[in-house]
């Protein structure tokens, strides 16, 4: 059963990551669907899922949340390297597979916005994607992300050098894009 609710949306809810949906998490992150999207190499066996739980917890620049659909879980979403002096964070999500085409990144990844600019006061939001990771290029795209780069072959994922698309959104243009309230 997962967490509290921290956010909740008309699509999705995020709540907090409990021990409860640590095999969910690892299950899903073994997948070499989720694991591609990722650019992990490596197996993660229920000790080191245990390990990563662990240091979330203790890590006061990170919020890592479960992206919950009528209270099941679905993927992850969280904000790292966050830095209230710059005011900015990166935010990094998946979606388990049968999940997937649903909307439910697009909507997490709104309600993490919303909350990184109201409730944090950060500035700007960065995230990266693979260039072969359409899904996950569109998603930043439909919640007012704007490319700004493209790292030429910087990652090594299935054999092959690949391009990694930086992308960034500041507060002032999530807010001029919100209806009014």
């Amino acid at each position: 059963m997962p967490g509290p609710v921290f956010l909740d949306g008309d699509r999705v809810r995020l709540r907090t990551i409990e021990e409860a949906d640590l095999d969910f998490l690892q299950r899903t992150i073994n997948d070499p669907r989720v694991r591609g999207s990722l650019g992990a190499t490596d197996p993660v066996n229920a000790e080191q899922e245990r390990a990563w739980f662990e240091e979330r917890n203790e890590d006061d620049d990170s919020v890592s949340l479960l992206v919950c659909v009528e209270g099941e879980a679905v993927g992850t979403i969280g904000l790292s390297d966050l830095d209230e002096t710059w005011g900015r964070a990166e935010v990094g999500y998946w979606i388990a597979p049968d999940a997937w085409g649903e909307g439910y990144a697009t909507a997490a990844v709104e309600l993490l916005a919303g909350y990184a600019f109201d409730q944090r006061r950060l500035n700007k939001l960065v995230a990266h994607a693979y260039a072969f990771n359409a899904g996950s290029r569109r998603v930043l795209e439909k919640t007012g992300f704007v490319e700004e780069g493209v790292h030429r072959e910087e990652a090594f994922v299935d054999g092959a050098f690949v391009d990694i698309h930086r992308y960034g959104l500041l507060a002032r243009e999530w807010h001029a894009s919100q209806p009014e309230r």
